[in-house]
């Protein structure tokens, strides 16, 4: 089931974050940049901020199974860009569709907004999201500035389908 986050989510949801980062920020970034206390608390902060957006400015949607916390996503639109700002999944759930659901529920949202194109940043590091997003449509912009050890990748959201007799 994909839902939209509440604040009671906060705990589950920045500890999937860190679960999920710590799988791909090892050799690569001392750890207590991704999992330490500091770092944890701010993690916390950030999610805690997100969620309680107003949704015309953005969204931090939750996948559920079985009343616990399998993925999270969010995202947010400033200055007319939409931007993919979070996608994890609980490494326990990777490869069953998880990622594939909140994705798509991002894609509705993007489609009702009216939102025709959205960016992201990802870890250059993290090959596993790379090939995700690319499998999804996520295209990377030859013409970005790189953005320290992260990648710029764009989607075209193409407009919903029109209804047959309209």
């Amino acid at each position: 089931m994909i839902r939209t986050a509440h604040p009671a989510d906060l705990d589950a949801i920045a500890a999937l974050h860190t679960r999920a980062r710590a799988t791909y920020y090892p050799r690569h970034i001392p750890e207590q940049a991704y999992a330490g206390e500091a770092e944890t608390a701010r993690t916390r902060e950030g999610w805690t901020l997100a969620v309680a957006r107003d949704a015309a400015e953005g969204r931090v949607l939750c996948a559920e199974e079985d009343g616990r916390l399998t993925g999270v996503a969010a995202f947010r639109t400033r200055d007319g860009e939409t931007t993919l700002t979070q996608l994890h999944v609980d490494p326990v759930h990777w490869r069953r569709g998880t990622g594939a659901a909140l994705h798509a529920a991002c894609l509705e949202a993007w489609r009702r907004a009216g939102v025709r194109r959205v960016r992201l940043e990802v870890y250059e590091h993290n090959l596993r999201a790379q090939a995700f997003y690319a499998a999804q449509g996520w295209l990377p912009d030859p013409s970005a500035t790189p953005s320290g050890s992260h990648r710029t990748l764009w989607l075209e959201v193409a407009p919903p389908p029109a209804v047959s007799g309209e």
